[in-house]
């Protein structure tokens, strides 16, 4: 798959991830959070997780390879466009199997 592809791919599973991922976002409550504390919390949401395993399925490679494009770009890429949170630095000695975690910080619910 080219990189241009993958962009476009990337893309298309956040647009369908963000509806879900936005309305988890919008009930949190507290000042900040791991990516995968956000994510731990975001596949307890019937639809957020439906969404979550659609992305992973439609990646379309073995499961942790999608996991790790799901962790690691799609989700990432939805925070940053929210209005809901910043990022805050890297999650310095956060074990997550497939991604670099990010701290994110709470700045506003609507």
């Amino acid at each position: 798959m080219s990189d241009q592809h993958r962009e476009e791919t990337v893309e298309s599973l956040a647009a369908l991830m963000a509806a879900p991922v936005n309305d988890v976002l919008a009930r949190l409550e507290g000042e900040e959070f791991t990516t995968l504390e956000f994510i731990a919390v975001l596949r307890t949401d019937p639809a957020a997780d439906a969404a979550y395993q659609e992305a992973v399925r439609r990646w379309g490679e073995q499961e942790r390879t999608a996991k790790m494009v799901v962790h690691g770009q799609v989700i990432p890429l939805i925070l940053r466009a929210s209005p809901l949170v910043e990022w805050a630095g890297f999650a310095h000695g956060e074990p997550d199997e497939f991604a670099v975690p990010a701290v994110w910080r709470l700045v506003g619910n609507g």
